[in-house]
């Protein structure tokens, strides 16, 4: 099995030291194989939130990191470096490639950069971005689980999340599942939920569905009232039937633990 710790908003600076220490041991207990990082890593992308969030995730040991900027991890009040230097301290703490690829013979993960310095919280995914992706799923081998991990969501369960879609989710989503993928990872709204994408003017009967999976804020006291610390768990089989599952944990304040509150096998599209 391959198991993936997928990690969201933690907003370094913002951070609790009780949820931070929570989550490591659950990261101890759990040894996940791949750590995800869907963006806002730090609050206000200073040199000494980054320092914080690099030697947290050093601290985790997981054996690969893949992780993608979000809106917060941009310099905001610093203009010059916002528009010359956007990502020099995001690539100083977690390397230069913006939009790194995971590939094994189960699962393959491609990150995006959906971040622009021109938008303050919006994402965006261009023509060129989506068919880079499309083609890659659209080679990879059909016992993959194949995953796109970006910053902003694809899709919203809540009208007052409408405005924080990703522009340019329409159209990626069609091309995305059109090449064979599996799963859309997000952040960005600090609401986790698992969501199935039916292809349009289609129920969500029997066939290969695309769901969107949301992971909320891992470490952050910027909480949403509904909905407080929690990461997602993805199992992922390497040999047998074609299975994989998204687990919701959720921080308990009382316990002082993050345990598991939701569970879902996902139903994958037959190899070959």
């Amino acid at each position: 099995m391959t198991l993936l710790l997928q990690l969201s908003d933690p907003h370094f600076g913002t951070e609790q030291p009780p949820v931070v220490a929570a989550l490591e041991r659950l990261v101890a207990a759990q040894r996940p194989d791949v750590l995800l990082l869907s963006g806002d890593i730090t609050q206000r992308a200073t040199a000494a939130q980054f320092a914080a969030a690099r030697a947290f995730v050093d601290r985790l040991r997981v054996p690969t990191v893949l992780a993608v900027p979000g809106n917060h991890d941009i310099p905001l009040f610093n203009l010059a470096q916002r528009v010359l230097q956007p990502y020099a301290r995001y690539q100083r703490a977690f390397g230069p490639v913006l939009e790194p690829e995971f590939d094994s013979p189960s699962v393959l993960v491609l990150a995006l950069n959906t971040t622009r310095w021109w938008r303050h919280a919006d994402g965006e995914v261009s023509d060129a971005q989506i068919t880079r992706v499309a083609d890659r799923l659209a080679r990879a081998s059909a016992r993959q689980w194949k995953l796109v991990l970006l910053h902003q969501p694809v899709a919203v369960t809540r009208a007052e999340d409408r405005k924080n879609l990703l522009h340019g989710h329409a159209d990626a989503v069609q091309r995305w599942r059109a090449a064979g993928a599996d799963m859309v990872l997000g952040g960005h709204i600090h609401l986790p939920f698992l969501l199935p994408l039916p292809a349009p003017g289609k129920g969500s009967g029997p066939g290969p569905v695309l769901w969107a999976v949301q992971a909320g804020t891992a470490v952050s006291s910027r909480v949403r009232a509904e909905a407080g610390n929690s990461v997602n768990l993805i199992r992922v089989a390497d040999s047998g039937p074609r299975q994989a599952a998204v687990e919701r944990w959720d921080h308990d304040a009382g316990l002082q633990q993050f345990r598991c509150v939701a569970q879902q096998a996902l139903p994958g599209r037959a190899p070959g």
